[in-house]
């Protein structure tokens, strides 16, 4: 699962003394761990898509962050944001393009804006920006 490979790069930045490194990982871990406790008051289990939406999150989460430090002109913060980005885009897989999501809609029966994005959540859900999904669709 993508969460053993989260935890082993996480003590790979431990081993290397890679704080900046380090600090995005045992995030990545810790968000995971408290998800997973929930779900499991709630009878589910976690998967690599869970995984998937927690590091969406955390890049939104550091690119925020980012353009906090851009403003007050700290270029190392900035840099280590970069570096955290860097490290943990890698586990993300490859976001489908404009042309694919319109091919997509374009096959279905049913274009109305709820049954689109409803079969994409069930079925592209963390391959596609659901935000470029709705305005492909709303191009049509």
């Amino acid at each position: 699962m993508l969460i053993d490979t989260i935890k082993k790069e996480n003590l790979l930045a431990l081993k290397n003394h890679d704080e900046v490194l380090r600090a995005v990982f045992s995030i990545l871990v810790t968000k995971y761990m408290t998800e997973g406790y929930e779900a499991k008051a709630k009878g589910k289990e976690m998967s690599d898509l869970d995984m998937i939406r927690i590091i969406q999150k955390t890049l939104k989460e550091l690119e925020e962050e980012k353009a906090s430090y851009q403003k007050g002109a700290r270029e190392d913060k900035v840099n280590e944001i970069d570096k955290q980005i860097n490290a943990i885009s890698v586990y993300l897989p490859k976001l489908m393009s404009e042309e694919e999501i319109k091919n997509v809609i374009l096959s279905l029966e049913d274009k109305s804006v709820p049954s689109v994005m409803k079969h994409f959540k069930m079925n592209y859900a963390g391959k596609c920006d659901m935000g470029l999904v709705n305005k492909v669709l709303k191009s049509l």
